[in-house]
């Protein structure tokens, strides 16, 4: 079934994604797919003028929350597509389509949405077991944040880090504490407008209390 079609909207961020065809890795080494995405979101901030939050690249797909103040994601999203499409094909010689299909996103509009999102993000090698905590993953614009790598990606200032930088990581290194919750956060960012269910969203205050 097709998606709804995209409505733009400029006022809360979306968290996107695109998976490689087939969920094959890239096909090159991860620190120049890296560099790769480095460079286009670089050129999309100052040529599309989007917001970058947060940026994880896995082994065959990346997680990336981006806000769109000029209400043109799509325009934004497919400049970034087909450009780091057609350098990876150049670079691995490979003939074949780079990703799956389109990118997919979420919009988030609220806090709660937003860090539910956010911790996900930023938790996604740990839950893959590609490290340990989130701050040593060096495929995360957390590990530029942090100073552990010099970065080119133009992120917004994270305040929420920064405010306290001990207690935030102590959040995002906190497991979730159900598998459910896990679960329902995975399903609610594959709908156009996270959410959960009509129950859950009631008490959502329930929900607030993993991100304290």
């Amino acid at each position: 079934m097709p998606r709804k079609k995209f409505l733009a909207h400029n006022d809360w961020p979306y968290h996107v994604t695109a998976r490689c065809l087939n969920k094959e890795w890239f096909s090159l080494p991860m620190e120049t797919i890296w560099d790769i995405y480095s460079k286009y979101l670089f050129f999309i901030h100052h040529s599309y003028g989007v917001r970058i939050h947060s940026f994880v690249l896995m082994n065959n797909h990346f997680h990336l929350i981006i806000q769109t103040p000029h209400g043109n994601l799509s325009q934004a999203m497919n400049y970034l597509m087909r450009e780091t499409s057609r350098v990876i094909g150049f670079e691995s010689g490979r003939i074949n389509h780079i990703y799956g299909g389109p990118y997919y996103w979420s919009l988030l509009k609220s806090p709660l949405y937003y860090l539910h999102a956010y911790k996900y993000v930023y938790r996604n090698p740990v839950e893959a077991g590609l490290c340990y905590r989130v701050e040593e993953y060096p495929y995360s614009s957390l590990y530029g944040l942090l100073g552990q790598a010099h970065t080119i990606i133009p992120l917004e200032n994270d305040e929420a880090l920064f405010s306290d930088v001990y207690s935030h990581l102590q959040w995002l290194n906190q497991g979730y504490p159900s598998e459910e919750l896990k679960v329902d956060i995975r399903n609610a960012l594959r709908k156009q407008h996270f959410h959960f269910g009509l129950d859950k969203d009631r008490n959502s205050h329930i929900l607030e209390m993993t991100l304290l």
